[in-house]
């Protein structure tokens, strides 16, 4: 599901690279483990793998999770923000597929340092960046629509920064120096199904695609006291209407566009951030620069509503063709 699809520069449908900022989502964080237990590498393990599920909402090219900025402090739980760009499309005349995507998040949990309930906690940062590649290939099917398999390939690195003053136990002492100054490396493979409904005439553009996407993270070569892997899975719907509004710029219409897309997550993505599915509402302007000498053919501006289970917030997206 991209904002915008790859080809070359005579065809219609123009490279396309997605921008989304300013995303803002409270939510009921269900499934943060607690925070008073003392640091230990089970404890460590789980926040590893639930560090490799936070990093699986950044997989996919997806409007409804290219921006999350998650926060339920007053239950105490921690952090998280997410923000990604990714782009893709098809290389026509070739019906060769590509995309990408890359994502950083950032996940502030704390730790106990003992079991003593009134023991410093520990204050740790972890930032991480992934990257991820698909290439696929489009297998018409019916006028417009078009079967794309796609081999999805990723990689990704978590650092942990925090202040580890306090004297932890022999048995934990490996974890307590991971959250120091540690490293969790991962790569992921998977693939995904895309049926890809594309209709484009002067008066109107229509694209619809439904996906399945399952990519399978595992951690490697990272510090000693952390492991991980996470299953992550999405089912999606996304949609889009483009339409002359009856003005001119550039000597070309100005498009109004009109948005809907909708997420299931499944695997270990389903719940881990207190929500099971999520829909996207957009509206925004499209401005076609194609007239003129530049790199540029198309950009728009969007403005998305998000709305789930126990999620509700907003986005401001810019896509770009080239």
């Amino acid at each position: 599901m991209t904002d915008d699809t790859w080809q070359n520069l005579r065809t219609r449908r123009k490279t396309a690279v997605n921008f989304r900022v300013l995303a803002l989502l409270a939510v009921a964080w269900t499934t943060t483990p607690a925070l008073g237990q003392a640091v230990s590498e089970a404890d460590l393990q789980k926040r590893a793998n639930a560090i490799l599920t936070l990093m699986g909402f950044a997989l996919t090219p997806d409007v409804t999770t290219g921006s999350l900025s998650l926060t339920d402090q007053p239950a105490g739980n921690p952090y998280f923000r997410q923000t990604s760009i990714s782009g893709g499309g098809t290389l026509k005349p070739m019906p060769l597929y590509l995309e990408g995507t890359l994502g950083y998040g950032r996940y502030d949990p704390s730790f106990a340092a003992s079991d003593d309930p009134n023991a410093p906690r520990i204050a740790v940062k972890w930032n991480s960046l992934l990257g991820t590649a698909g290439v696929g290939w489009d297998f018409p099917v019916a006028p417009n629509l078009a079967l794309r398999p796609i081999l999805n390939f990723s990689l990704g690195r978590v650092e942990s920064e925090g202040s580890t003053g306090a004297q932890p136990a022999p048995a934990s002492r490996s974890a307590v120096e991971f959250l120091g100054n540690g490293r969790l490396n991962a790569y992921g493979l998977g693939g995904s199904l895309v049926l890809d409904y594309e209709r484009y005439r002067p008066e109107n553009e229509i694209d619809v695609e439904l996906r399945y996407s399952n990519i399978y993270l595992q951690s490697f070569d990272s510090s000693q006291a952390v492991k991980g892997h996470a299953d992550a899975q999405t089912f999606s719907l996304w949609s889009r209407y483009r339409a002359p509004t009856g003005m001119v710029a550039l000597d070309r219409p100005v498009r109004y566009v009109l948005e809907y897309a909708h997420t299931r997550f499944l695997g270990d993505l389903d719940g881990a951030l207190g929500f099971h599915y999520v829909n996207s509402f957009g509206a925004g302007l499209e401005l076609d620069s194609s007239a003129r000498d530049v790199y540029l053919t198309r950009s728009r501006l969007m403005l998305r509503y998000k709305v789930g289970n126990n999620v509700s917030g907003w986005a401001i997206g810019l896509g770009v063709s080239f």
